[in-house]
């Protein structure tokens, strides 16, 4: 029994124990060092922790204008299956009437056509009635043969339609997976943004909300009618002021809330003008014009990746939807990096 007894461990003593302590502190000393140890990153200043909120805002404002593009290119393939889907169901239904009319046709050439045709000339009682059934079973046969051909050609369709058919759910697959990817992009940075955002205090958090439109020209100026250029562009800039106030909604077109471009597709369409669902395709979807051009109603484009857009009113301003939190609001255009600006109608 004794042999199988732990030692006693003796304490250190003298250099022994100089040592030991040594090298528990320099172990001490490597896992703070170590990244995912409980060392705490230096804390950040209000500014610092704004600039990190405003990158993570835009990354996710252009995974969200990234999952736009997916999600319409899903919907067209969603509509492009079901379109191939219903067209290989009603030829189908066709093909098996076409069958069904050549089995009759093959089963009256059974039943007529037992006897070679000089056998049957030579036992009728009346040949010009047998010569006369015969022309008929000729163009039977015609019939016969033109169904035949029918029959493979439709055959010969279905399966394409049914190839394209499996291309287009591979597409929608594939459509369904990027969207997944995008959304857990924005779920990701926009947690991430209000994660910094609770460390500010209220009044810095206030402040950073407003901070677009606490740089705008006095509200009652940006309010004073400016000419647009033309009717819709009058509809479209009513329709944005009307949306003053409403929230932002990452993936919203509307009426009840919005994105940048949800905002500016859904001015235009009140005004009859269809417009693409993201920013990157708004700027191409009419004539880009210079900023010493832009007239109410004009698209203006930021960032070098076309990820924000705001539909410009005249002063220098637009109504955009800027970010989580912050609604559609009048805003000066010099606030982010402009990128370019487009003329609808």
């Amino acid at each position: 029994m004794a042999a199988h007894r732990k030692p006693k461990q003796r304490p250190y003593t003298g250099s022994a124990a100089r040592t030991a302590a040594t090298l528990a502190f320099a172990g001490a000393a490597a896992a703070a060092a170590l990244p995912g140890s409980a060392h705490a990153d230096p804390q950040l200043t209000p500014a610092q922790i704004r600039a990190k909120v405003d990158r993570l805002y835009h990354d996710a404002e252009v995974a969200t204008e990234q999952y736009n593009g997916a999600k319409e290119k899903a919907t067209a393939a969603a509509g492009a299956l079901d379109t191939l889907r219903d067209e290989a169901a009603r030829r189908t239904e066709r093909l098996n009437a076409s069958r069904n009319a050549l089995g009759s046709l093959a089963a009256a050439q059974y039943r007529t056509g037992g006897l070679a045709p000089s056998v049957q000339l030579a036992l009728s009682s009346d040949p010009d009635q047998y010569l006369e059934r015969a022309s008929y079973v000729d163009r039977i046969g015609d019939r016969q043969a033109a169904e035949v051909d029918g029959v493979e050609r439709q055959v010969a369709r279905i399966a394409q339609l049914r190839s394209q058919a499996k291309g287009k759910l591979a597409e929608l697959t594939s459509r369904q997976a990027e969207l997944k990817k995008h959304k857990a992009t924005i779920r990701t940075k926009l947690a991430d943004a209000q994660r910094l955002l609770t460390t500010l205090s209220p009044a810095e958090r206030t402040t950073y909300e407003n901070s677009d439109s606490a740089h705008a020209a006095d509200r009652g100026t940006a309010h004073d009618p400016v000419q647009a250029p033309n009717a819709r562009a009058a509809e479209a800039v009513a329709f944005a002021y009307g949306a003053l106030g409403k929230p932002y909604v990452w993936g919203a077109t509307g009426p009840s809330s919005f994105d940048c471009s949800g905002l500016t597709q859904a001015a235009w369409r009140s005004a009859g003008v269809s417009l693409p669902r993201t920013t990157y395709t708004q700027i191409n979807a009419g004539r880009h014009i210079s900023r010493s051009e832009l007239a109410p109603g004009d698209l203006v484009f930021f960032y070098s990746g076309i990820s924000h857009v705001g539909l410009y009113i005249g002063n220098g301003q637009m109504i955009h939807a800027p970010r989580p939190g912050a609604p559609v609001r009048v805003a000066p255009i010099d606030h982010m990096p402009f990128a370019g600006a487009t003329r609808v109608a």
